[in-house]
C-alpha cells in the first residue's frame, strides 16, 4: 500500500494560522464598510506594493493575466505586431498577445536558469521583419522566481526600439543587479494567484511602472476605459479591477512577505547543497536572487521519479509539460531561428519539489532522502 502524502507541496494553512487574527480583522473591516469594489484597501495596498519594490506606480488588477494584457493594451499592441516570448512558460504570457491579434514569436530558454535565451533575440527580430511583422515588444519571464537578464534584454530592446514587459508572475520580491522586481523593466506584471510567493485567496495581479502616462492608461483600462468617472468611457477597456477583499488580505500577507522570502531561500539552499551531486539543481545567476515560486530539478526518467516520490509520501508537480510552441492553440505562430530545443528538453525533464516558507527541517530531510533514494535506483 502506497504512503499518502503527508508533506504539503505548498502550505497555505500554516501561513494562515500565523496571521489568522489579522486576516479575520481585515475581512471584517471590508464587511463593515461594504465597499467591495475599489474600496480604500485598494489604494493602501497599491501604496505599500510600490513602496516595497521601489516603483513609482503599482496598479492592482484582477489577475496576473490581466496585468500582462493591460500593459499591452496601453501600448497599443495590435495585429501585425510581433511580441517575443519564451516558449517554456505558462500560457498567459503568449495568450494575451494572441488575444490582441498580435503574433507571439517563441524563443528558447537557458537550460540552467530556465530564463529567456537573449542571444536568440536578434535573429528572431530579423526573422519577424522578414515575415512582414513589426517587432514591437519582448516579454521575458522570471520563471520559478528568478528575474531574467533585463540588462541584456534592454540593450537589444534599445537598439531595436522594442518595448520591454517583465512577466514577474512568479518573481515579486526578488532582485537582480541591485534592483527589485518591479523596477527592472519599463513595465512589470505580477500575479497574486494563491500559490504564488505573495498570493491572495482568489485571483489578483498588479502592474508596476515608473511611467506616469502608462500608469494612467492602465488605471483607465482596468475600469472599462473610464475617463473622469466610470460612465465616461474614453477608451475601450476591460473589467480588470482587484476585489477590495483580496487587497485587504494581501496587505496582511505583505507584512510578513520579506520574512517568508528569506525562509524560502533557506529551504532552497538546503535542497541544493544536499542534492547537487545526484540531480541537476536550479542555478541562480550572479547578481540575482530568487523567491523560489517553485524549486525545480531535472531528472532523466521523470515518471519513475514521480512514482517513487509519491510512494515515499512526497508530492511533486510538473511546470510545464508542454512548451507553448507545441500546444494546439499556438502551433501556427513562429519560432525563432534555431528553434527551442532546450524548451523541449526541459519540458520532458523538469519536476518541482515541495517549496514554501513553513517547510520544517524534518520535512526537508524527508524530501531530500526521497530524492536521493529515487535517483539512486
Amino acid at each position: 500500500m502506497k504512503a499518502q502524502p503527508d508533506i504539503a507541496f505548498i502550505d497555505l494553512r500554516t501561513q494562515q494560522d500565523r496571521i489568522r487574527p489579522r486576516i479575520d480583522a481585515a475581512i471584517a473591516r471590508v464587511l463593515d464598510h461594504g465597499q467591495y469594489i475599489m474600496g480604500p484597501e485598494i489604494g493602501e495596498f497599491e501604496r505599500q506594493l510600490a513602496s516595497f519594490c521601489g516603483a513609482r506606480h503599482a496598479i492592482s488588477c484582477a489577475s496576473g493575466t490581466d496585468a500582462l494584457l493591460l500593459v499591452l493594451m496601453a501600448w497599443g499592441v495590435q495585429r501585425g505586431d510581433a511580441v517575443f516570448v519564451p516558449s517554456f512558460t505558462f500560457v498567459s504570457t503568449a495568450e494575451v498577445i494572441a488575444l490582441l491579434g498580435a503574433t507571439p514569436v517563441f524563443l528558447d530558454v537557458e537550460p540552467d536558469t530556465f530564463l529567456l535565451r537573449v542571444e536568440q533575440l536578434d535573429a528572431a527580430i530579423k526573422a519577424a521583419r522578414d515575415a512582414g511583422l513589426r517587432p514591437r515588444a519582448v516579454i521575458p519571464v522570471d520563471l520559478f522566481g528568478q528575474p531574467a537578464d533585463y540588462a541584456a534584454v534592454r540593450e537589444v530592446a534599445a537598439r531595436e526600439d522594442l518595448l520591454v514587459l517583465a512577466d514577474a508572475a512568479q518573481s515579486f520580491g526578488a532582485r537582480r543587479d541591485g534592483a527589485n522586481v518591479g523596477t527592472l523593466a519599463p513595465a512589470t506584471a505580477t500575479s497574486f494567484f494563491p500559490a504564488k510567493p505573495l498570493g491572495c485567496y482568489g485571483d489578483g495581479g498588479a502592474v508596476f511602472t515608473d511611467d506616469d502616462a502608462l500608469a494612467g492608461i492602465v488605471e483607465s483600462l482596468r475600469v472599462h476605459g473610464k475617463g473622469s468617472d466610470k460612465y465616461d468611457n474614453v477608451r475601450v477597456g476591460i473589467n480588470g479591477r482587484m476585489d477590495t477583499m483580496q487587497a485587504a488580505i494581501l496587505i496582511e500577507k505583505l507584512a510578513i512577505f520579506a520574512d517568508e522570502v528569506e525562509r524560502r531561500d533557506r529551504v532552497a539552499q538546503r535542497y541544493s547543497a544536499a542534492l547537487a551531486d545526484v540531480a541537476r539543481v536550479p542555478v541562480v545567476a550572479p547578481g540575482a536572487s530568487c523567491v523560489w515560486a517553485q524549486y525545480t530539478i531535472q531528472v532523466e526518467d521523470r515518471a519513475a521519479f514521480a512514482a517513487h516520490m509519491k510512494a515515499a509520501g512526497v508530492p511533486t508537480a510538473v511546470y510545464y509539460p508542454t512548451p507553448l510552441h507545441r500546444q494546439s492553440a499556438f502551433r501556427q505562430f513562429p519560432v525563432a531561428p534555431g528553434g527551442a530545443p532546450d524548451c523541449d528538453l526541459l519540458a520532458a525533464r523538469v519536476i518541482s519539489l515541495p517549496m514554501h516558507p513553513y517547510l520544517a527541517p524534518a520535512d526537508q530531510d524527508v524530501v531530500i532522502a526521497a530524492v536521493r533514494a529515487a535517483l539512486a535506483r
